[in-house]
């Protein structure tokens, strides 16, 4: 047995190509993971919230003004009423104003259940257009 270099052939030129195949790979590989993350990724209800800079409110015609302060009041138009109220209350406000919309200002200590359950009694009631209203950066540092 022989131990030794393998004869090459001087007359053979050096390989000039790039083998791609390892690349290819790891790039369906990250193509698999981003196509099974992605849809993780995009929860939540779409919402075309309105943008306000330096302070300035939007305004919007036909408005049924909503507040809901961390003690779980709920006010109508400046007007209190229950949860159970709620759905007779609206339903005057969206007669008065067919195609209006719902103006929620609610406060940070209110929970998502809350809030969601107003949401719902107002699309019951016919209220489809519901904008959820907050405070510009300027404001909260006061």
């Amino acid at each position: 047995m022989t131990f030794g270099r393998m004869q090459s052939r001087d007359d053979s030129p050096p390989m000039s190509e790039i083998n791609v195949t390892p690349m290819v790979d790891v790039m369906l590989v990250l193509l698999v993971i981003f196509l099974l993350t992605a849809p993780l990724m995009m929860t939540g209800i779409p919402l075309d919230l309105p943008s306000v800079r330096d302070g300035v409110g939007v305004q919007v015609p036909h408005q049924i003004k909503v507040f809901m302060d961390k003690h779980g009041s709920i006010r109508v138009q400046d007007q209190p009423y229950s949860l159970a109220q709620l759905p007779t209350a609206l339903k005057t406000q969206a007669s008065l104003n067919p195609d209006g919309s719902v103006l929620l200002h609610v406060d940070r200590a209110v929970s998502y259940g809350e809030v969601m359950a107003v949401v719902d009694t107002a699309r019951q009631v016919g209220l489809t257009r519901v904008v959820f209203l907050t405070q510009s950066a300027s404001s909260d540092q006061k």
